[in-house]
């Protein structure tokens, strides 16, 4: 659909279970997680690539400016695949068993897992083991999702927990319970906390500090929510259930201010190309990906001459 029009763009019908599904670089591409494989399609719905590296996919993940597409199998593996190149980069083996929920730290690229056990292991392409391990929960975890300053990382477990974390300290900031076990959580733009618990939504505001219920809402006819998210800069959570797709207006969500240096909800398609292939120049590496959000920007020391 088109957001902004309300217009639907495509429909198909893969005849196949879709696990996951996210963008890709931009707005006309798409990676689709079916059964088998993980699939290709464009804004027009056409098929343009089967990547057969990746195979009973139960999460996907898209880095936008490192050009990978991460993806978490149920055998356990991470596998990260450059789109740009159309190269596998590595498939690691967790050891940890299928996991329950997956998101990535915008600001260093680090990818975040949640398992059965409780934990919350941290990966990066170029490291076979995790980079941070953390045990949040005693009882298996439910969902996990980390805020787009990269600092808060909130987890959910069976026994109806939700917990802050603070990723630059790894403590614990808050915790609270709630009605259901939360299978769905999301941050918006401004720091709101959305969790589905069964058929009905809650959102919180400073989640982090002092957790206060900010909306409710109750989905009519008892569907089960199967995931949600906000859209960026707009007032709008995002909820898909088992009958269909609702949207609820939450004020205050969105960031109000738009930097064009970054994906400009506004820009044309002369921009998108030009986008594009500014994103294509400045690509970063998978071996900078690293736990430290501020590595990028260092300036290296010079190398004593011998």
């Amino acid at each position: 659909f088109d957001w902004c029009s309300k217009n639907l763009l495509f429909e198909v019908n893969v005849q196949d279970r879709i696990r996951d599904v996210t963008w890709l670089h931009d707005e006309t591409m798409l990676a689709v997680a079916q059964k088998e494989k993980v699939y290709v399609y464009d804004i027009n719905g056409i098929e343009l690539h089967k990547i057969k590296y990746l195979h009973e996919v139960v999460h996907l993940e898209f880095l936008p400016y490192h050009f990978l597409l991460v993806s978490a199998r149920k055998s356990g593996s991470l596998t990260y695949f450059d789109t740009s190149m159309g190269v596998l980069v590595s498939d690691i083996k967790t050891f940890l068993g299928k996991p329950v929920g997956m998101c990535q730290n915008t600001q260093n690229g680090v990818v975040a897992l949640a398992h059965i056990n409780g934990n919350v292991t941290m990966w990066s392409p170029r490291h076979e083991k995790p980079l941070v391990k953390m045990l949040c929960h005693s009882s298996p975890l439910s969902s996990l999702c980390i805020d787009f300053t990269g600092n808060y990382l909130a987890t959910g477990d069976v026994n109806r927990y939700v917990k802050l974390w603070d990723l630059r300290t790894y403590k614990l900031l808050n915790h609270f319970r709630v009605s259901k076990s939360p299978l769905n959580m999301c941050f918006s733009q401004t720091g709101l906390l959305a969790l589905s618990l069964g058929s009905r939504v809650d959102i919180y505001k400073n989640a982090a500090e002092n957790p206060e219920k900010y909306l409710r809402h109750d989905l009519v006819g008892n569907h089960g929510i199967v995931d949600l998210n906000f859209c960026p800069f707009e007032d709008v959570l995002g909820i898909g259930h088992a009958n269909g797709f609702h949207s609820m207006i939450v004020p205050g969500a969105g960031e109000p201010n738009i930097d064009s240096l970054n994906p400009n909800p506004y820009q044309t398609k002369s921009q998108r190309k030009e986008y594009g292939v500014k994103k294509l120049l400045e690509k970063i590496q998978p071996e900078m990906i690293s736990i430290d959000v501020g590595a990028l920007g260092k300036v290296g020391k010079p190398l004593k001459s011998h």
